[in-house]
């Protein structure tokens, strides 16, 4: 598939591996996104959850109503397990911790969000690094929750927002070539079979 890499496809779901650039669905102004390429080829396509435009990684589609409830149950019920790879800025103190941060929209600067501990929701992140590189870290997020932007937020609340995160991270993040975070990992079960799917997608930064 030109510019998504399709991972799985049967009668009930269709994974991707969506490119960073690519919106999930449809915006108010840029209509190409993984949704409408994939509803062109192979029909009515349901939307299960989403990724920012500018992460990659794995994404969910379903073909029919039925497949849809089952797997969006699961992301509600949060028993699918996520795991995202990111290169953050600076050297991160320590090998791994948890982020409990609620988010809440920042109405005057949509689609920014933000911490609010009096009206926020519930928000929680848990973080190991991998390596050091180039004075950056490279870390996998474990997200409990799947706020707006939570990653990306949480992240630049504790100093170190992802490399190229041109909402969080500061002057130079748009000389990036991309934003550096990928949903690599993926587990649920099939809606209809049952099956545990144990989805891997290695980040190409």
């Amino acid at each position: 598939m030109t510019q998504m890499n399709l991972l799985h496809i049967d009668d009930d779901i269709i994974i991707i591996n969506k490119q960073s650039g690519l919106l999930s669905v449809p915006g108010r102004y840029i209509k190409d996104s993984a949704v409408s390429r994939l509803a062109e080829r192979y029909g009515d396509i349901f939307v299960i959850h989403r990724l920012d435009q500018d992460t990659s990684g794995i994404l969910v589609f379903a073909r029919n109503k039925a497949a849809l409830t089952g797997v969006q149950q699961q992301f509600e019920k949060q028993t699918t397990r996520k795991v995202y790879e990111a290169v953050v800025l600076g050297r991160v103190k320590g090998n791994m911790g948890c982020i409990n941060m609620p988010i809440i929209v920042d109405w005057p600067n949509r689609p920014l969000q933000m911490i609010s501990h009096s009206d926020g929701r519930y928000a929680l992140t848990r973080w190991n690094k991998m390596a050091e590189e180039d004075g950056n870290t490279r870390i996998e997020l474990h997200p409990k929750t799947g706020r707006s932007h939570q990653l990306r937020l949480h992240m630049q609340q504790i100093g170190h927002p992802i490399v190229g995160d041109t909402l969080y991270a500061g002057a130079g993040a748009e000389l990036e070539p991309r934003l550096k975070l990928h949903a690599r990992e993926l587990d649920f079960r099939h809606p209809v079979s049952g099956e545990l799917f144990e989805i891997v997608c290695q980040p190409d930064f």
